[in-house]
């Protein structure tokens, strides 16, 4: 290995780094504020990619039936609960963002000469599509038994990581997808060239992560959020509704992952189950930061970013044991760490 190699492994690295720490992130974030380990976080990010490369094609994605068989479902539970409790105002709200919308926009997918759209219009096709998933599922999934052990909500989520990677395959088929570059552009760095594709990547990536912490930081419902996870029962003493706290939290979660699908889109060819993959690797970070701290979950998907980017050059057959393999040590030191206490017999 000489010093161009390293630096394009590095580059490589640093890329993939990017995309994990918005998956940790979403992770962190999920599991704080409603106890899920999200495992069909990286279904979204397949999804993601898949949808955008079907759209190119000029064709509907099949993902947009999902979108109106969850939304006439949500519409079905929540407006019979609206007419009993005779609230006319939320059946309405029920209507417009459950069945109005979805049906709306496979109205739109139709109408339109897909392929012929701009790469961003396309982009934004493909975040109306994925997006209100994630709220929908948390309602029809995760609220039902949202006071359940983590135990269980992990088993619901495996579950709907197999139905998700099921319906993948039938919407998308096992042939693999791969979408145009947003920039074709490249940066001479002396010994490295760096790619637009890598530059777009990387600092979206920074700009969603800042966003982010606006988000927090400055709204009232990410103050919300960060209130549910620190004191679940004191922020509902506040008034902050657990359910909705958990569709804006699922709402986000799938935002960055079909967000982070569109964007590595360009740079690997992404199939129906990629984004387990993509997804356990974001996990290894969030795991890195407890499933509490958003620095150190970003700061450790950096180091899995890099880990398996300098893996595939020297053990290529390899990386995935290696990558997985770090979760062992950091798992030891905060068991080790931790305080012990020992059950009452």
């Amino acid at each position: 290995m000489d010093l161009q190699i390293a630096l394009i492994l590095g580059q490589d690295g640093i890329t993939n780094g990017a995309i994990y720490a918005l998956l940790a992130l979403a992770l962190v974030l999920v599991f704080a504020v409603t106890r899920v380990i999200f495992i069909p976080q990286g279904e979204f990010v397949a999804y993601g990619a898949l949808t955008m490369a079907t759209l190119q094609t000029g064709t509907a994605p099949a993902t947009i039936w999902l979108l109106v068989v969850l939304g006439i479902t949500v519409s079905l539970l929540d407006g019979i609960q609206a007419i009993r409790m005779k609230r006319n105002d939320k059946l309405i709200k029920t209507l417009l963002w459950n069945l109005a919308y979805p049906l709306m926009l496979l109205a739109i997918l139709f109408l339109l000469p897909l392929a012929k759209l701009p790469m961003l219009v396309q982009m934004v096709l493909t975040l109306a599509v994925i997006v209100p998933m994630g709220p929908m599922l948390y309602r029809l999934v995760y609220q039902p038994l949202a006071d359940a052990s983590v135990l269980i909500l992990l088993i619901l989520s495996v579950a709907l990581h197999l139905s998700m990677v099921g319906l993948g395959l039938l919407f998308f088929g096992a042939e693999g997808q791969r979408t145009p570059a947003f920039s074709d552009a490249s940066l001479d760095l002396g010994a490295l060239t760096v790619s637009g594709q890598t530059l777009v990547v990387v600092f979206t990536s920074l700009a969603c992560i800042a966003a982010l912490y606006f988000f927090f930081e400055r709204t009232l419902y990410g103050k919300a959020l960060r209130a549910t996870a620190i004191n679940r029962v004191g922020a509902r003493l506040m008034g902050i509704r657990p359910a909705l706290a958990g569709k804006i939290t699922f709402l986000v979660a799938t935002l960055i992952g079909a967000f982070s699908g569109v964007l590595i889109a360009p740079i690997t060819t992404i199939y129906y189950d990629t984004g387990f993959l993509i997804g356990l690797k974001g996990f290894v970070a969030a795991i890195i930061g407890g499933l509490a701290s958003y620095p150190l979950a970003a700061l450790g998907a950096l180091l899995v970013g890099l880990l398996e980017a300098f893996s595939s050059f020297w053990a290529s057959e390899y990386k995935e044991v290696i990558v997985f393999t770090l979760i062992i040590p950091v798992l030891l030191w905060r068991s080790l760490k931790s305080t012990h206490v020992e059950d009452e017999e």
